[in-house]
């Protein structure tokens, strides 16, 4: 029988006849990592704090992309013998899985013992920064952009491929083509319609320029909801391309010839009735909030860097003269900034964040640009830069982004405005996880050495 207090997500299982629930987490690279729980399992581990959770494994924070034990992290790793953490589903989150037969879906996140949050796990890393947020009666709104590429391609052929050498979905460079939307029909009309009725609503879904590149836009939300909607479109959409032999790819710069891949985030802050970045009486249509906002992720933004470049290749992302902007720049509806201030209406104002690639957790992309531009709004920081104008103008005394993830990290892991926003033990823990990654190519032998030196040297 389900209790007065009960939540109506658990009522909704309980009452649904259904024998299982899927559940998921983020691990530090933003890769969900799940699994299906019997029924009864998930109305025990649904009940009210603090008797609810459920039991999972603390090696999802201790190990990389490829299942590889990290042999330099400090809070999980082989020397606390990997134990269950503390797991408790958030059923804000309550949707279902439309093309997993309807299957009931929960997101979780990672609590300590006594019930706080655990502090490296990257869904608590995000609402730690929306906890400081509501102490200053802000509520951050977001909206994610991601590119991908998809390829004709299954796990057996890309793995029989050694790497090398995928199949483009379809060829040429061909942005916002109707034509080439109609060569894949069912699987583009499959992520519109099942991604909303998995709860994650599509703003607008398009080819973009490059073989086989699509680009979503989510519709705007509270960044916490924003945030799961994201990493949700991620999983979803290879999920839904399994069904068509389609691989979607996600990597920043798959090709050094094409396009890299972007993750752009839309943000505006809100006192819960109206956008408060808008500011009818100002030249620019902005409010003092959104200069100093602005201002913050200008000033400190690259010393969260790897939270928005988090691979070794998200840097070869960052070339010049590609879409990708590599300066701490800003500019008025100017595709060539890292900032580009969207200004018009009391809705629609909003600052886009065009550093991050389509490689990011997001709840760790989302935490890093909402913080720098908190930061700039408690220390009422003044925008100072102008604007740049055409492509990069204005610019040239502006120094770079950093070409490589461990010069990111050394900057990550002395800067007190990134401890002060996350914590010591989050941002020593990801600094090291970016560490392990380096170290894994450095070690590596890749085929552009192959090619460059094998024969001649």
């Amino acid at each position: 029988m389900a209790t007065k207090k009960e939540h109506p997500a658990v009522t909704a299982v309980r009452n649904s006849g259904t024998g299982k629930v899927k559940v998921a987490v983020s691990d530090i690279d933003g890769i969900l990592r799940g699994k299906y729980l019997h029924r009864d399992k998930f109305l025990g581990a649904a009940q009210p704090h603090p008797g609810g959770g459920f039991g999972f494994c603390d090696v999802v924070f201790g190990w990389d992309a490829h299942d590889v034990c990290y042999d330099n992290t400090q809070v999980t790793g082989w020397h606390h013998g990997f134990p269950d953490a503390l797991a408790r589903l958030d059923l804000g989150t309550a949707r279902r899985v439309p093309w997993d037969h309807d299957v009931p879906f929960f997101l979780g996140e990672f609590v300590n013992p006594d019930g706080t949050p655990l502090a490296i796990c990257p869904r608590q890393t995000l609402k730690r920064v929306l906890r400081r947020a509501e102490k200053l009666g802000l509520l951050p709104m977001a909206g994610m952009e991601f590119e991908w590429f998809n390829f004709a391609e299954t796990p057996q052929s890309w793995a029989a491929k050694k790497g090398v050498g995928p199949e483009s979905l379809t060829p040429g460079m061909f942005g916002y083509s109707l034509l080439r939307m109609a060569d894949n029909r069912p699987f583009f009309n499959a992520l519109m319609d099942e991604m909303a009725a998995f709860g994650v609503p599509i703003e607008g879904l398009h080819t973009e320029t490059g073989p086989g590149v699509y680009e979503v836009a989510i519709a705007f939300s509270e960044a916490l909801e924003q945030a799961d909607r994201a990493i949700l479109f991620k999983t979803g959409a290879k999920e839904i391309g399994k069904r068509f032999g389609i691989m979607p790819s996600f990597m920043a710069k798959w090709n050094q010839a094409l396009p890299g891949c972007s993750g752009h985030i839309h943000q505006s802050l809100s006192d819960g009735k109206s956008n408060l970045f808008f500011d009818a009486k100002s030249p620019r249509r902005m409010s003092k909030l959104f200069e100093s906002y602005l201002a913050g992720q200008v000033a400190c933004l690259m010393e969260f860097a790897p939270m928005f470049w988090p691979t070794i290749n998200s840097y070869k992302r960052l070339v010049d003269g590609f879409w990708a902007p590599v300066k701490p720049t800003w500019g008025l509806d100017n595709r060539t900034a890292s900032f580009r201030v969207i200004a018009g209406s009391p809705k629609a104002t909003r600052l886009e964040t065009r550093c991050p690639g389509a490689d990011v957790n997001p709840y760790l992309a989302m935490a890093a640009v909402i913080a720098a531009g908190l930061h700039g709004v408690e220390k009422g920081l003044k925008l100072t830069a102008p604007p740049i104008t055409g492509t990069n103008q204005g610019a040239d005394d502006i120094p770079r982004a950093p070409r490589s993830l461990i010069r990111s990290v050394h900057n990550f892991k002395q800067s007190e405005i990134a401890r002060d926003w996350l914590g010591d033990t989050f941002v020593d823990h990801f600094a090291a996880t970016r560490e392990w990654e380096h170290r894994q190519w450095q070690d590596a032998v890749t085929d552009w050495e192959l090619k460059r030196y094998f024969e001649i040297i």
